[in-house]
């Protein structure tokens, strides 16, 4: 499949909104919940007043002609917070993309981005039940912590 990723742009900010609801893992047999559980004020560190900091960075990801996918940074104060130095990483495709290497290449690409501008390491939060978990640890992310349903990760940039 043919993809390009390329830098978000300010006109695409609201997108964050829609890829956040879908980065929500949910568990084989659960009930989605309600598209509106994103305005919570926990979701919402995510995607409130993103690109307004200069610690603010996304790509998406392009195929079929539309966007599938989005990655982002940002040091907020979320599940994967580490440090005020560290920013927290979200990434979300539309599952019908999903398994086709464009999830991989977009992390790929957001952790060379990260460098470019200085940052030493990334963190991410994810729950253990996530096929995603894979992912990293094969990326090179290092589990760092744990409670009873997620794992916090790291990689060194």
């Amino acid at each position: 499949m043919d993809y390009t990723i390329r830098e978000i742009q300010k006109q695409e900010y609201p997108l964050l909104d829609n890829f956040l609801y879908e980065a929500i893992f949910i568990p084989e047999g659960v009930e989605p919940p309600p598209k509106n559980i994103i305005t919570s004020p926990e979701l919402q560190v995510y995607v409130e007043h993103f690109g307004e900091s200069r610690d603010d960075w996304g790509l998406m990801a392009e195929a079929d002609g539309k966007i599938v996918g989005a990655v982002w940074v940002r040091i907020m104060d979320d599940y994967g917070h580490i440090d005020n130095e560290t920013p927290s990483l979200a990434i979300s495709l539309y599952k019908e993309y999903q398994g086709l290497g464009i999830g991989t290449a977009m992390m790929k690409e957001i952790l060379t981005l990260l460098k470019s501008h200085g940052y030493s390491r990334v963190s991410l939060s994810v729950q253990k039940a996530n096929y995603a978990v894979k992912l990293y640890l094969k990326i090179g992310f290092e589990i760092v912590g744990e409670n009873e349903e997620e794992y916090i990760m790291v990689y060194h940039v």
